[in-house]
């Protein structure tokens, strides 16, 4: 029997996120594209400034509904004709709202690029909202609101943001809106919102992939450059503020056999300096199944399946915008228990920050996380559709085009000692807002006996 050589792996290549050329249509519009050999479905996202703290007073939803609608119909395709014109460029189309405004999403073959680009254009520059499909949309939303609601994890998140923000505050309520605010929306609505928005003046396009054998100047002349809109300014966004007064609210579901565990605070956002500290400290808290949280949640006492600690940026601008510094991350420890191991899971999970914050992590933890969150950033960004994204968000956030590729270069920097700082400053055990969905008559009375704020109760 012959037996081949076992494969060797080749020389390391030196590797650094993507660099972007940044340029800007006559129309206005801001565009950052990168060329990605190999790389046959290119990518595309659009960056609308649509944010949802723009959204009328009584209509929380209507950007989201006019998102959905933008592949409804222009005034070439209805509805139908324009899905399947999509279909056979072999593209697909998304869009979604969020706090920082609206992003449409294309993916598309290299070789039908053109022709999806000028679907795309026409979407965003001449939607039909017709009406019975902003209705159908209206009642769709609807009917996924009470799913959400009946979603432990989705229900936790809702109640710790209007536990955080003020009242007024749009962050308090939830983004895609209520069957309240939803139900009034209409096609009047959702015209009256884009023609406010949305304009190439203030968006931006990130197309990213395999250029080779495309006119991409031609096509963008004849696509997203004969889009036109007003200059008017965009919108500013108002300063972030919270309370993360230590306390626990109890969303009561009677009969629950688990608790949705949810504690979070806002810090620092990706302007801040801290920002790579705490990525890496938050990671070696609970980034992975082998972080600190796991080891002693999952690993030792077997409470759970999984305890995860993260930082997601919710809105962020630039120091020197004309908003000034108003960015803020949702700093947070999310992962569900069994109902009898509420108490002892909240006990230890408290025991582990008050341990972190009097010992500080080990150099073992620094080095692990630092290798998984540098070390895989190849793999990461391997689609077009993944440097797109990444792209998209420094342009959401008014970060520079390189901030990616520095950031990895920072936290490889970033010690143990920094890191430590950075992660007891983000998660204090006095300072978190702690929610849990589950059975009141069970949980609450013990969880007053731990002395980590007051206790409230409230209907799920």
């Amino acid at each position: 029997m012959e037996f081949h050589p076992q494969p060797r792996g080749g020389a390391p290549k030196p590797w650094a996120f993507p660099a972007p050329e940044r340029s800007q249509l006559p129309n206005g519009l801001t565009l950052l594209t990168s060329h990605r050999p190999g790389q046959q479905v290119v990518a595309v996202e659009i960056n609308l400034v649509a944010p949802l703290d723009a959204e009328p007073e009584g209509l929380d939803g209507v950007a989201t509904i006019m998102a959905r609608a933008l592949s409804e119909g222009t005034d070439k395709h209805d509805a139908e004709a324009f899905a399947a014109e999509l279909e056979r460029c072999g593209a697909t189309l998304d869009a979604h709202a969020d706090h920082p405004g609206v992003r449409v999403s294309l993916e598309v073959p290299a070789s039908r690029l053109h022709r999806a680009l000028g679907l795309l254009a026409d979407a965003l520059r001449a939607p039909a909202f017709p009406e019975g499909e902003v209705e159908r949309l209206v009642r769709n939303r609807l009917d996924e609101i009470p799913h959400e609601l009946a979603n432990p994890a989705r229900r936790a998140a809702m109640a710790l943001s209007k536990e955080l923000f003020p009242a007024a505050s749009r962050m308090s309520r939830p983004r895609q809106g209520t069957e309240d605010t939803v139900a009034r929306i209409d096609a009047a609505a959702v015209r009256a919102f884009y023609d406010t928005h949305v304009r190439p003046a203030t968006a931006t396009a990130v197309i990213v992939g395999d250029f080779t054998g495309v006119d991409l100047d031609a096509a963008l002349a004849d696509t997203l450059g004969a889009w036109s809109g007003s200059t008017a300014e965009p919108w500013k966004a108002a300063p972030i503020t919270a309370d993360d007064t230590g306390r626990v609210i109890v969303v009561d579901r009677p009969g629950a056999v688990q608790t949705q565990l949810l504690l979070g605070r806002i810090g620092a956002d990706r302007h801040d300096r801290v920002w790579p500290a705490q990525v890496l400290g938050t990671y070696c808290l609970g980034g992975t199944l082998t972080s600190r949280l796991d080891r002693v949640l999952r690993e030792e006492k077997g409470y759970t399946y999984g305890v995860r600690a993260f930082g997601q940026v919710l809105r962020s601008t630039a120091p020197g915008s004309p908003e000034g510094a108003t960015g803020a991350a949702l700093l947070a420890i999310s992962g569900s228990v069994d109902t009898a191991s509420t108490v002892p899971a909240l006990a230890d999970l408290w025991k582990v920050l008050r341990t972190l914050a009097a010992e500080g992590l080990t150099d073992e933890e620094r080095d692990v996380a630092v290798q998984n969150l540098v070390g895989v950033a190849p793999l990461k960004y391997e689609t077009a559709a993944a440097v797109a994204g990444t792209l998209a968000d420094q342009v959401e956030q008014q970060l520079p085009d390189d901030f990616q590729a520095q950031l990895y270069a920072r936290l490889a920097e970033t010690g143990t000692v920094e890191a430590t700082a950075a992660v007891v400053s983000a998660f204090p055990v006095d300072r978190l807002v702690t929610v849990l969905v589950g059975d009141a008559a069970q949980i609450a009375e013990p969880v007053k006996a731990l002395g980590v704020g007051e206790v409230t109760v409230v209907s799920g």
